[in-house]
């Protein structure tokens, strides 16, 4: 029951979501799957690792075709070249079982995400000029 109520909540959350919110919770989503990979890996639960590791990987792929070449130039070039590295790491873990190349997708993606929060967190801010009121002052 627990997770329909929090599967419930999640397709809510992504249906009402902005492209922008989107994209962290696809971040989100991949973090997760990677580290529940990394605790079935070390459980030697084989399938559920798989699982997770394909789960990872498709989300990757989905951040990957959301690019835009056009508007994004080198930095969608770049985040591009990045994920398929990515997803030839969680090949690599799922097929030798070796837990460094998931360490690595995990500390890449929680970087992503962190300089995505920073970026839209900029984005979002007033610029400097109009965040202080004017100062009147009388001599």
């Amino acid at each position: 029951m627990a997770n329909t109520i929090r599967d419930t909540y999640r397709e809510a959350e992504v249906l009402s979501a902005s492209p922008v919110k989107l994209v962290t919770i696809l971040y989100r989503a991949a973090i997760e799957a990677v580290e529940a990979a990394r605790r079935h890996l070390k459980a030697g639960s084989i399938r559920e690792r798989s699982g997770q590791i394909t789960k990872a990987t498709e989300i990757i792929h989905e951040l990957m075709r959301s690019l835009d070449h056009n508007r994004g130039g080198s930095i969608s070039r770049s985040l591009a070249e990045l994920y398929a590295y990515m997803q030839t790491q969680l090949i690599e873990a799922n097929v030798r079982q070796i837990d460094p190349p998931l360490a690595e997708v995990e500390q890449l993606l929680s970087t992503l995400l962190d300089a995505w929060h920073a970026a839209t967190a900029a984005a979002a801010a007033p610029p400097v000029e109009a965040a202080y009121a004017p100062v009147s002052r009388t001599y």
